[in-house]
């Protein structure tokens, strides 16, 4: 009896140590509620499934991308510099960033759609998760999850994180730097030798790598981030600013590196820089995607329209696809390149359901937390976090609503991590303060808002469920009455407090998961069902003609063939593996290559053949006579033989 008794305590002894050894990776540490690790686990995974869900059926998402890295692949150099063939004509109009890491993907596991789109995805699931870790440590646990949550529901991030565009790690190298700088505002140490300025610096590499993803755009959250340091961070004025311009000088050399070596590598050697006017990387930053984008200014060689308009105004230069030497307008690039700067852009048609759905909600919860913080301390951390993350709302949204050419929709994605990170401290800061009358009205406020406004974008797609928009206006009335009324049933908090969440989350749940559900390609993706209005495509290179694509591969010239932007280009190299010259590079406007590099290449028998796409002509359209790109359309058409595939006309060079 006393032999089985030892056991018995020996056995609960050995299963209380395993337990105690596993609760910590399950629960947490003993001070953090047991909800919070399994609540993010379950966001993660869930978030993680519905962002691979279907990669390897996704196609190229956007070709010219694509293109990119696949040459990647193919080539180091071309991956160095983000080329658009692997024999390193010229580049794309962005830099490298994004491209280097999908491309390391696809020379890992084998180039194809997922190996291009899985890292996307997975930079979802950490932007996802890194949001939690922000919010989390000045709004606690819960707001941090809210805010995840839905940044994780948004649908213009859901579709980005699943897409070969640049923005994918754009975000998340921005959500980074948000997380740095929280934890610099943390360290108590004042001294500018101190963690508190390692962390600074930390977020000052990460601006860095956010400049090597997408140049200027990434400095749009800036004032937000130097803000919050300025007004919460530890030490005097003069320390906090010493801070700021070490992070500031770390972001200098963090990106500053990639723009030397570009600007010193001899230009003979190394692929023409796409977008610039004189193969110049500072020029491409601070021009075509910088500046030249806000005030619409930039002459850079992609800014210039490919055909001149007679008698409507010109696309913006991402609606024109130049081919032939002439140049036809093509839908799908520009996205809302159309539409008017001013206040109003944002909410503007099929823009807003990018985004916005739970934009009233944040900007509620900014206002009223700004008002229920306004006498507390310098270094107060909700305050500090509604600073961060208002600022980086409210100047992101004004640059986007007033920026002057080649608009697109999904830079809305940008906005997406500081309205979640908003609704999260705000709702759960009011939820706090649920015996105050105030707080309650505010937080049915919030909730009406956020139902009348997914009334409304839902409605702007008419045919699609129509039956939830009434659902979900009818659920957050019902949800504002319960939340008014909760401190009669306390004992149904939580329940109370689900309703609520489920009213404010369901609409952009559900537009997320049929975003998820719909296969995209093209420069200009629409989150949400598909439109009539607007081509879910927008870029491909016509349809693959077998016998075209037999002579490319068979070609063994330094570039199987050449044609004039990069739409063709892309296309084939993407069916074929070949390398291609894009005459003109994105738009076929670059000055890249010039007549004479071009003569000089057919000379030297280089290109195989010459592509010229034939294209309906609408009468609406002159073709443009002074670009290289038509200038050597014109030389090869005077000068070589034509044979027709299909609509495509080949010239062969190389005879």
């Amino acid at each position: 009896m006393t032999a089985a008794i030892s056991v018995a305590e020996e056995e609960i002894s050995v299963e209380a140590v395993h337990r105690s050894r596993w609760e910590p990776l399950i629960f947490g540490p003993p001070d953090r509620p047991r909800w919070e690790r399994p609540g993010l686990f379950a966001l993660l995974i869930v978030t993680a499934v519905v962002y691979l869900w279907g990669l390897g059926g996704a196609g190229w998402t956007n070709p010219y991308y694509a293109a990119a890295v696949q040459s990647g692949t193919q080539s180091w150099k071309a991956l160095l510099f983000a080329s658009l063939d692997p024999q390193n004509a010229i580049t794309v109009d962005k830099p490298p960033a994004a491209m280097w890491v999908m491309a390391l993907s696809g020379r890992v596991f084998g180039f194809n759609s997922w190996s291009m789109l899985a890292p996307e995805a997975l930079m979802g699931v950490a932007a996802v998760g890194l949001l939690f870790a922000t919010v989390r440590r000045w709004a606690g646990p819960a707001a941090g999850l809210l805010a995840g949550t839905a940044l994780a529901v948004t649908p213009v991030a859901a579709m980005m994180f699943r897409y070969d565009n640049p923005d994918a790690l754009l975000t998340l190298v921005l959500v980074g730097a948000a997380y740095c700088t929280v934890r610099a505002v943390d360290a108590p140490d004042a001294r500018w030798r101190s963690e508190s300025t390692g962390w600074l610096v930390g977020a000052g590499v990460l601006m860095g790598l956010g400049f090597l993803t997408k140049m200027m755009q990434a400095f749009l959250v800036l004032p937000g981030l130097a803000l919050v340091v300025l007004l919460a961070g530890a030490g005097g004025i003069l320390s906090r600013i010493a801070k700021l311009a070490t992070a500031g000088a770390a972001l200098v050399v963090s990106a500053g590196w990639y723009v030397a070596l570009v600007e010193l590598w001899p230009a003979d050697s190394r692929p023409f820089i796409g977008g610039s006017t004189s193969n110049s990387l500072w020029e491409l930053a601070v021009d075509y995607n910088g500046l030249g984008r806000v005030f619409g200014n930039h002459g850079g060689g992609g800014g210039h329209p490919a055909a001149t308009p007679q008698p409507k105004p010109a696309p913006p230069v991402d609606a024109v696809v130049a081919s032939g030497g002439g140049g036809q307008p093509r839908g799908g690039f520009g996205g809302f390149g159309d539409s008017h700067p001013g206040v109003t852009r944002l909410f503007h048609g099929e823009l807003a359901t990018e985004f916005s759905w739970l934009l009233p909600a944040a900007l509620i919860g900014l206002i009223a937390g700004l008002w229920l913080t306004r006498r507390v301390v310098r270094t107060d951390r909700v305050r500090a976090g509604l600073v961060l993350w208002g600022g980086w709302l409210l100047v992101t949204a004004a640059v986007l609503s007033y920026m002057s050419r080649s608009f697109h929709s999904y830079y809305s994605v940008m906005l997406a991590p500081a309205i979640a990170a908003l609704v999260g401290i705000g709702a759960t800061q009011l939820w706090q303060r649920r015996d105050q009358l105030a707080a309650r009205i505010i937080l049915a406020l919030m909730l009406i808002a956020t139902g009348v406004w997914t009334f409304e974008l839902l409605h702007r797609t008419p045919d699609w469920l129509p039956g939830l928009r009434w659902s979900i206006a009818v659920l957050a009335l019902a949800a504002a009455a319960m939340v008014l009324g909760v401190t009669r049933f306390r004992r149904y908090g939580l329940v109370i407090a689900g309703v609520a969440l489920f009213s404010a989350l369901i609409g952009p749940t559900v537009y997320t998961l049929e975003t998820v559900a719909q296969t995209q390609e093209g420069g200009s993706p629409i989150a949400g069902p598909p439109r009539p209005s607007h081509g879910q495509g927008g870029r491909d290179g016509g349809s693959a003609d077998p016998q075209l694509d037999s002579l490319i591969t068979a070609a063994n010239n330094r570039w199987a063939a050449a044609a004039v932007g990069a739409s063709q280009v892309s296309a084939i190299e993407l069916r074929t593996g070949a390398a291609l010259l894009a005459v003109g590079g994105f738009s076929g406007r670059d000055e890249s290559p010039t007549l004479a590099q071009f003569q000089s290449y057919v000379a030297d028998h280089q290109v195989g053949y010459y592509l010229v796409q034939q294209r309906k002509q609408d009468g609406g359209w002159r073709s443009d006579t002074e670009s290289t790109s038509a200038q050597i359309t014109a030389w090869v058409k005077a000068n070589f033989p034509v044979t027709m595939l299909g609509n495509m006309e080949v010239y062969r060079l190389d005879t």
